[in-house]
């Protein structure tokens, strides 16, 4: 992802197409590493344990520690728990952020001096990517709830996590901004 260079032979569909490669081969590779910093965001308990106020002992201690939790609790398969939203965030979030890209870089290059390309591309950048991010915003709030479940499971997949946010919160909770409240919990 350079911008626009005008000698490009490329169409908005190979951009598109770069895009959701990456994303998809991106996403596969990290996947493990997605679950396990949700687990350890999710985790409210200290890392220390104080005897003095009776904390409780966090789950998951260290990288390495917590791994062998999940493997031992839930096998090898919870290591890509939420892997389809979360490639479906990946592959539209890599397609719109390149395509957009180039098609700013493109608009605004017929329009820019050469001195101005760095400035055309900082925006360009910036654009697309809060494009993209507005996107995806709907898979990562499905990841996020598919990753963070625990037993008994509140959504069996996917689709059942999609219509039951739907039914119970409409479609606006897709886009809902998660808020801290004073006693610890989420809205």
């Amino acid at each position: 992802m350079v911008g626009y260079r005008g000698d490009s032979k490329l169409s908005s569909r190979d951009y598109a197409l770069a895009g959701a490669l990456a994303g998809a081969v991106t996403r596969a590779t990290v996947s493990p590493l997605d679950v396990l910093k949700i687990r350890f965001q999710l985790q409210v308990e200290n890392f220390r344990h104080n005897r003095a106020f009776q904390e409780r002992t966090p789950k998951y201690r260290g990288l390495l520690q917590a791994v062998q939790v999940i493997l031992q609790e839930e096998g090898v398969r919870a290591f890509w728990k939420g892997h389809i939203p979360g490639q479906l965030l990946s592959i539209v979030y890599g397609m719109v952020q390149f395509t957009t890209f180039e098609y700013l870089t493109w608009s605004l290059s017929l329009k820019a001096a050469e001195w101005k390309r760095p400035g055309v591309h900082f925006v360009s950048g910036g654009v697309s990517g809060c494009v993209a991010t507005f996107c995806v915003q709907p898979f990562d709030l499905l990841r996020t709830r598919l990753v963070s479940q625990g037993e008994p499971k509140i959504y069996q997949n996917l689709a059942h996590a999609t219509l039951t946010i739907f039914q119970r919160e409409g479609g606006k909770a897709f886009y809902k901004v998660m808020r801290n409240s004073k006693d610890g919990n989420h809205r």
